[in-house]
């Protein structure tokens, strides 16, 4: 994919394999809301708004400086997204599924920033996830101007790790409250090492995380797939449940171990990369939810 700098903008020519209402809308991050033709959010510290100009991909004002640090890596721009589809379309319906979908990139997202977050997404619908985050930004993160918009960093670890429950009513997460500061305190003291966890194996990193209160399996998988860049994750929720029994079983009731079991034998490696377009193809389309 090759870029190039125009007007203070950052240009991906001819972008291939990257749709922003399918990458954005996906259900893997929260950040980021359609505005003024194209998608503003905040990731990793940086305020964007990116939008399409034809056959091209326009990150406004920023530099190659900055594209570099940032935003190369978190879209993952420089994984070959058409050899995977190319992969997975051996696979009928995921073949189906790509034709709908096939512009998803998979983000890579800061660990602290999606540990809290899928916390915060269990038993919970889109738009309350990103209110309730929106508040702990506004509330618990650092002020940030770029260029007369102003906008909130994530909070740290640390600077959660000093609140209490009392604190943390603001933001009006619940029963949320007290897993969001458990897992922020074990991340400061480093009973949980979230940067360790990115190079060990997925199922030591997936214990981990499951050692936490109010992570389970699928918020787990979620955290492995989208902050520790292990793509053999494959999230199961009810909803993903209903689409694979649609799907690979004719309808036949399965359990969640057992659906992850067969996405694991399946798609193998890439099985984080087929669950989001198998996600994101059957819930617009409504296909397999009753």
């Amino acid at each position: 994919m090759r870029f190039c700098e125009k007007n203070d903008d950052l240009i991906l020519e001819n972008a291939d394999s990257f749709d922003l209402f399918h990458t954005f809308e996906c259900g893997q991050c929260f950040r980021w809301n359609y505005e003024n033709g194209g998608f503003s959010g905040v990731a990793l510290g940086e305020y964007l708004h990116i939008f399409k100009d034809g056959g091209n991909i326009v990150l406004k004002d920023t530099d190659t400086d900055t594209f570099d640090r940032v935003w190369r890596q978190y879209f993952d721009l420089d994984r070959d997204y058409g050899a995977i589809k190319s992969e997975l379309s051996h696979d009928s319906v995921l073949k189906e599924a790509i034709g709908f979908g096939g512009g998803i990139r998979i983000l890579n997202q800061d660990a602290v920033e999606c540990l809290i977050s899928f916390i915060i997404s269990a038993s919970n619908n889109i738009p309350r996830i990103k209110k309730i985050i929106e508040l702990l930004c506004e509330n618990f993160g650092e002020k940030c101007e770029k260029k007369g918009h102003t906008y909130y960093k994530f909070p740290t670890a640390d600077a959660l790790s000093s609140l209490d429950l009392s604190d943390l009513s603001v933001i009006r997460a619940g029963f949320r409250d007290k897993y969001i500061l458990a897992a922020a305190k074990a991340v400061k003291s480093g009973q949980l090492d979230l940067e360790a966890l990115k190079n060990a194996s997925f199922d030591y990193a997936k214990s981990q995380l499951l050692r936490l209160p109010g992570v389970g399996e699928k918020v787990a998988a979620c955290i492995l797939l989208f902050g520790l860049g292990k793509h053999e994750g494959f999230p199961v929720d009810v909803w993903v449940k209903r689409i694979m029994e649609y799907c690979y079983f004719d309808g036949a009731e399965r359990t969640k171990e057992e659906i992850a079991e067969f996405a694991k034998n399946r798609f193998g490696t890439l099985g984080g990369f087929a669950q989001q377009y198998l996600f994101y193809w059957a819930r617009e389309n409504k296909i397999g939810i009753k």
